[in-house]
């Protein structure tokens, strides 16, 4: 009996993890087929499950702060007996032609455990540095932070473009890179209703661990579910069930 507890937190955290979307990175390397569309700034909620059963939610807004500068926000909230997850994430960044440029990422983290925060600020001037909360700056080398790829990865999609690769600083203040490979089309039917959608797998050196999105056309090309196994196990899934233009 004193396993069940360990066992239901490490499920909870598995979920949190993904509804985080942490597992996906960053900075995108791929050849342009035509031109990026604009960003349109947009908040959509999602509906969480594990084992089957609705354990809390998350949601998603990406807003226009000034001309060329954004903020994109995440947050999740999960919780399953009496164990809890909650989780927020807060990206400021520029458009700057083509590319995306962090400015700042902020993480927090409470529930079940301990609670965590992390704070990164990315500057370019004297040198390009990663500063990162309390850690040794790391020098810049182009990365994204741990959550830009969720609009990344739709404006390449629109644009055709299908080699990607992203390099990123994870919430955890460490440098990761992974890739993205297009699995192809596919019809969804989610609490949102019925959207056909582009399949992507994350591409990465642990095995153990796989993670599946797919993103909607119909809905400027952005995220509309997100599942994630270990060893075969499902550690979460989420699946859109809300949306609207800001």
């Amino acid at each position: 009996m004193n396993l069940f507890p360990q066992r239901v937190t490490q499920a909870i955290k598995h979920c949190a993890a993904a509804l985080s979307m942490a597992a996906f990175g960053v900075t995108a390397l791929a050849q342009e087929t035509q031109s990026l569309p604009d960003l349109v700034p947009f908040e959509a909620s999602y509906t969480a499950y594990k084992w089957d059963d609705d354990i809390g939610g998350a949601s998603m807004k990406l807003e226009s702060l000034a001309e060329n500068q954004y903020s994109l926000t995440y947050s999740s909230d999960v919780s399953k007996f009496f164990l809890s997850d909650e989780r927020f994430e807060h990206s400021i960044f520029f458009v700057r032609g083509h590319e995306i440029e962090p400015y700042e990422y902020h993480y927090k983290r409470t529930g079940t455990g301990p609670d965590t925060e992390l704070d990164i600020q990315f500057t370019k001037q004297p040198e390009p540095t990663v500063q990162i909360g309390q850690k040794e700056d790391l020098p810049w080398q182009g990365e994204l932070d741990n959550q830009l790829y969720r609009i990344d990865i739709a404006r390449q999609l629109a644009a055709g473009n299908e080699k990607l690769s992203y390099q990123f600083i994870n919430y955890r203040g460490e440098k990761r890179e992974y890739g993205i490979k297009v699995m192809g089309p596919e019809t969804l039917s989610l609490p949102y209703g019925k959207l056909k959608t582009i399949k992507v797998k994350l591409v990465r050196d642990n095995n153990s661990r796989e993670t599946y999105a797919w993103f909607a056309p119909k809905l400027d090309y952005n995220l509309v579910r997100l599942r994630q196994f270990k060893d075969g196990d499902e550690q979460g899934d989420i699946k859109l069930n809300a949306y609207r233009h800001l």
